[in-house]
């Protein structure tokens, strides 16, 4: 999603809301979930976007995508905005944990005017990868986690509740899910009174930026759990409202948590491995196994770790911690100019990695559309938005039900 301010001397401070077509394009539910209320708001494709750009005056624009729609949409807007003095200010960053690919995941971020880092060792490890390849680092701006808050954890429920939170695609094998899945039926059954709840991220039909061809929904029906045991969707911070124990094997639940001070562990069961990210929690404390769990085991934090991840600082240091990110727009915004946007990436950089990322938007190696990319100028008539939503609900269908069958059937 791309949320765009549009500020004016009557209007005062207006946003204005694009959803990028696409596969994990966001329900009304998730939207709702946000609580961010756009002024207006609509779905386009990335040269439809472009297009908007081009034809209305924004003051600062923030790319809310995955990497490479961030670096195919960078290289059209400096495309678009080519020759201006006075562009809008970019802004990206990452929202989460940020375990797996560090240098592609920024370096297709690079060329925005902020790439926001959120937390102390986010900041020293972008600007590291950055400074590493030769690129200018000074876009790489410390804030915080958004979505943190809450009232701080102040002793256990009636009834003890425990939360799994689950991640769409880590593990991202059956054998695996469905060990987690029954060891916290175990869990629920050796506690019965214990509320015990599976924390899920999406309903079915939902997708965020990973694809979930194993929804939990659908393995958890066939081990017949106990009556302690529920589904909750819905927003992580009201959950957390009556969580005693938040269970996770590497989910930014986690972090949630910690800076609301419950008692948080992060799961060893599968190993300590990079493709689970819970190698992100080495020296954080929070390491246990289920075995320890179910025996009474709580851990305990460790405060230097937690302080790196800017959660649970103490005083008013995240009530600060976006500062320097609104003194930095600032001081762009009132630059009688601004820069062209300069990726790292380009045609020399990258001859052989960029024109494939751009082409993936339908634009050329320069930023410009490619011949019969879809783009139109009005919005589409009742009867193709009918088709768009029944084509995107065949193709999560073949992700969700047809693909795993097939690959089933391959390795008979």
């Amino acid at each position: 999603m791309e949320a765009v301010p549009r500020v004016g001397a009557q209007v005062g401070l207006a946003l204005d809301g694009y959803l990028l077509r696409g596969r994990a394009t966001p329900t009304a539910r998730q939207l709702e979930e946000v609580g961010v209320r756009a002024d207006s708001l609509r779905e386009v494709t990335a040269v439809e976007f472009l297009r908007a750009m081009a034809e209305t005056t924004y003051d600062i624009v923030v790319l809310a995508l995955v990497g490479g729609g961030v670096q195919a949409l960078l290289h059209g807007l400096a495309r678009v905005w080519e020759g201006l003095e006075k562009r809008p200010v970019v802004v990206t960053g990452y929202v989460g944990v940020v375990y797996e690919k560090l240098a592609d995941g920024l370096l297709l971020r690079h060329g925005a005017d902020l790439v926001l880092a959120n937390s102390r060792q986010d900041a020293e490890r972008f600007r590291a990868v950055y400074e590493g390849v030769g690129a200018d680092a000074s876009s790489v701006t410390e804030v915080a986690l958004p979505f943190l808050g809450g009232a701080a954890y102040e002793g256990e429920h009636d009834p003890y509740t425990v939360v799994f939170a689950v991640q769409p695609s880590v593990p991202d094998n059956r054998r695996d899910r469905v060990y987690l899945l029954d060891r916290l039926v175990r869990h629920a059954r050796l506690h019965p009174g214990r509320e015990v709840l599976l924390k899920l991220r999406s309903r079915p039909g939902e997708h965020t930026t990973h694809i979930e061809e194993l929804p939990y929904q659908k393995l958890i029906q066939r081990l017949d759990p106990p009556a302690n045991f529920r589904l909750v969707y819905g927003n992580m911070g009201e959950v957390l409202d009556r969580t005693d124990l938040l269970v996770t094997i590497s989910s930014t639940a986690a972090l949630e948590s910690l800076h609301r001070r419950i008692p948080t562990a992060v799961l060893t069961d599968l190993g300590i491995r990079e493709v689970l990210g819970n190698h992100h929690f080495v020296g954080s404390g929070c390491l246990a196994s289920w075995d320890q769990l179910d025996a009474g085991h709580r851990p305990v934090p460790d405060e230097e770790w937690v302080a790196r991840q800017g959660v649970a600082a103490g005083g008013d240091s995240y009530a600060t911690a976006f500062d320097a990110a609104r003194e930095r727009i600032t001081k762009l915004l009132a630059a009688p100019e601004r820069p062209p946007l300069t990726p790292y990436y380009t045609p020399v950089t990258a001859p052989g990695y960029l024109p494939g990322i751009l082409a993936r938007h339908h634009l050329g190696p320069d930023g410009t559309p490619l011949p019969g990319a879809p783009a139109h100028d009005k919005e589409p008539g009742p009867v193709r938005q009918i088709v768009r939503r029944a084509a995107r609900g065949a193709y999560r269908h073949g992700v969700q039900r047809v693909a795993p069958v097939i690959r089933r059937m391959g390795e008979l």
